[in-house]
């Protein structure tokens, strides 16, 4: 974690009880800007991810409970959310009303299918694994816990 978003952190749970000693930071993926103001703005409130990059980056899966700070494209702090559910599955079981939780494009199941299968293509390729139908997606719902700015353009730095 960087150490503005540490800054953020600290700041948020100060003369708060029990400050959770946990904390990952993380950008989204695909356009870190535009889905992390779809999170401070409320319609985004689910995401997933490829199983097999967890392995790859040797990173632990999401727990219910965790609490993330969510980063703009810049590495600056912007959110805190905290994980409320998280399923592992095969991405042709993912349910639509969890595609329409993600909050992306004109929110139906077939702009997010199209636009996961594109994304998932392109970095599976750079790790030479092929994408499949049934590739097992950590799918991962959250509750947005803080804001730190409403709007990227008017962020504090």
């Amino acid at each position: 974690m960087n150490v503005k978003a540490e800054l953020y952190w600290n700041e948020y749970w100060q003369g708060k009880d029990e400050k959770p000693q946990s904390v990952s930071a993380w950008q989204f993926g695909a356009d870190p800007d535009h889905l992390a103001q779809l999170v401070m703005d409320g319609i985004k409130t689910a995401t997933c991810s490829g199983h097999v990059f967890y392995g790859e980056e040797n990173e632990p899966l999401p727990s219910v409970g965790d609490y993330s700070i969510i980063l703009s494209s810049e590495d600056l702090p912007l959110a805190i959310i905290q994980t409320v559910k998280v399923e592992v599955l095969p991405m042709n079981e993912v349910s639509e009303e969890f595609a329409i939780a993600e909050g992306e494009g004109d929110r139906t199941y077939t702009y997010w299918w199209d636009a996961h299968e594109k994304f998932f293509k392109e970095d599976l390729d750079k790790i030479g694994h092929t994408f499949k139908e049934d590739m097992l997606l950590v799918c991962e719902r959250f509750e947005l816990i803080h804001v730190k700015c409403g709007r990227l353009g008017r962020r504090e730095q």
